[in-house]
């Protein structure tokens, strides 16, 4: 069978194995994603640059701008290769980038399976950063921002409950600290009615209330376990997400290799046309 595949074309000298649907689709697949890393470089050049915001995400184990940058470097390199590749039907390139593919593929999908195994210690990693975060409320309007949207977004106040601001140095409850918003929780925490006239003050001393008292005022519930509850109940629309993040992967895989083979196959083509062409007796 294959030999007879490859002996009927080899009359036709224009005849290729190789699709140009295949070639061009896999093309303008690596060209969004390159486009897509230099403005993903860009912004993180541009935060690391302007922003000097080193402190407030001295909570997060990782610089966001250094790994936007790192990130998009990595795709850049990465679709580049799979753009000249399918262009110039070099398997060297596609096999980098479709081995390369495969192997953050499954990257991800070791760590998923890995955060759902050892979802305890994920969970106090992600206390330890809300704790952090915490500390660092004043030091950055765009972490104070981002704080506030989790605490007005799922109705909680603080990690575990509302007494975790006093890990704040202006929300600090302790009685030698001078600051006017001393036992004090964010305007974020309060707990707004529609019915009622907004007090920007709604916060102030709540730290010194009881539990039940508090929770008159303010949200008294700590954000982590919202947020478990959140992912528990959204697990379907999570799943999706992921669905569609691992699509892409996985067509540009599909796409490449198919593409390594049909570029193999003119290669033996070309070959088995040569060797008829110089000695025709064979």
């Amino acid at each position: 069978m294959r030999g007879r595949r490859r002996g009927a074309p080899g009359h036709d000298k224009d005849f290729s194995f190789v699709s140009p649907v295949v070639k061009y689709l896999l093309f303008m697949f690596n060209f969004l994603f390159w486009v897509i890393s230099l403005v993903m470089v860009s912004i993180g050049v541009y935060a690391r640059m302007i922003k000097h915001a080193e402190a407030a995400f001295a909570c997060l184990s990782v610089d966001p701008a250094i790994m936007l940058m790192v990130v998009g470097v990595l795709m850049f390199i990465l679709t580049f290769c799979g753009c000249v590749g399918s262009l110039r039907e070099n398997i060297c390139l596609l096999q980098t980038f479709c081995i390369c593919l495969t192997v953050i593929f499954l990257l991800q999908l070791t760590a998923g399976i890995l955060g759902f195994i050892f979802s305890d210690k994920a969970r106090n990693k992600v206390t330890e950063v809300i704790n952090n975060s915490i500390v660092h409320y004043r030091d950055d309007i765009d972490l104070q921002n981002l704080i506030d949207f989790g605490q007005k977004e799922f109705g909680c106040c603080g990690g575990v409950t509302y007494t975790d601001w006093s890990q704040n140095m202006y929300f600090n409850c302790t009685k030698d600290n001078p600051s006017r918003e001393r036992c004090s929780v964010p305007f974020s925490c309060c707990i707004i009615s529609k019915d009622k006239v907004v007090n920007t003050m709604c916060g102030q001393s709540m730290q010194e209330y009881e539990y039940v008292e508090a929770g008159n005022n303010i949200y008294t519930n700590g954000c982590i376990d919202k947020l478990v509850n959140w992912i528990h109940s959204n697990l379907f629309l999570l799943g999706g997400i992921a669905l569609g993040l691992s699509i892409p992967q996985l067509v540009g895989i599909l796409l490449s290799q198919i593409l390594i083979n049909q570029i193999k196959d003119q290669i033996e083509l070309q070959n088995y046309n040569l060797r008829h062409h110089s000695d025709p007796w064979s």
